[in-house]
């Protein structure tokens, strides 16, 4: 398969991957300048050569994808018998450019509840590069995914009575934000969040009497304390003075984008 074949299916899959052009060629060398290939942890698709070249390439690629890397860089590699790596000589007498650029798995986040600050929170996200899910126990909430374009995010939407069913098929270190109409549905969230493997911050909408609440019936529930903090409540930035959905909706988007925790500033009492 091609190199674009490889980004198309690992960005499907969330698959992190480098993709490797031959930007520049002094004298000779096996490909042209811009050929192609994009490489996995353990796949490889399309060629800009084969040899010396492609195998130190192919193995710096790898150190990227290992350390997650997200900055591009130039590598320059000289084809003479003279210069000798790891992965052997190569003679073809000219001197190659590739630039390495890696392509991490995008953000995933999963908003519950896509009333009022719910869609503007949608609106800000569906403009990113992004995994995008949206659950309500309302159908009517998600018959505006019209309101949503353009997008340049993937977006899955899901009506379900039962939205925390959901959770579990969430992608790894996926995050959460909790918005519903109902403080019912918000605790049930809360409650199967907790108790399922591999998810990343969780977001809680709702006031500092709210999360008390929550906070004590979650425990009582049998989570340790510990863990119920993971859950932010109040979410986004606290100390803005207005209340309007877009406000809010903006402070939770920034702390998201950012990947930083949902309220990095509340402290449970």
């Amino acid at each position: 398969m091609s190199w674009l074949d490889g980004c198309t299916q690992a960005r499907d899959g969330r698959i992190p991957g480098v993709l490797i052009t031959q930007v520049s060629v002094r004298g000779h060398a096996p490909r042209e300048a811009g050929a192609k290939m994009f490489v996995t942890a353990d796949q490889v698709y399309g060629t800009i050569g084969g040899g010396n070249l492609e195998q130190t390439s192919l193995h710096r690629a790898r150190e990227l994808i290992l350390t997650g890397a997200t900055e591009p860089e130039l590598s320059t590699v000289r084809l003479n018998d003279r210069v000798r790596t790891e992965h052997g000589r190569q003679c073809c007498g000219g001197e190659v450019t590739v630039l390495l650029e890696p392509q991490p798995v995008p953000p995933a986040i999963a908003i519950f509840g896509v009333g009022h600050v719910g869609l503007e929170l949608a609106r800000i996200l569906a403009r990113r590069d992004l995994d995008l899910y949206l659950t309500d126990s309302r159908p009517e909430q998600l018959d505006r995914r019209d309101l949503l374009e353009p997008s340049e995010a993937r977006i899955d939407t899901a009506f379900s009575m039962m939205p925390e069913q959901r959770l579990a098929a969430l992608p790894t270190g996926c995050q959460v934000v909790i918005m519903t109409h109902d403080h019912a549905e918000d605790y049930a969230l809360c409650d199967a969040a907790l108790r399922t493997d591999g998810l990343g911050p969780i977001g809680l909408i709702g006031s500092a009497t709210k999360w008390r609440r929550f906070r004590h019936r979650l425990i009582e529930a049998g989570h340790e304390p510990a863990v119920v903090d993971r859950i932010a409540c109040p979410i986004g930035l606290v100390d803005l003075p207005a209340k309007d959905p877009l406000t809010i909706a903006v402070s939770i988007a920034a702390l998201l984008l950012g990947g930083r925790a949902p309220n990095p500033t509340f402290q449970p009492s």
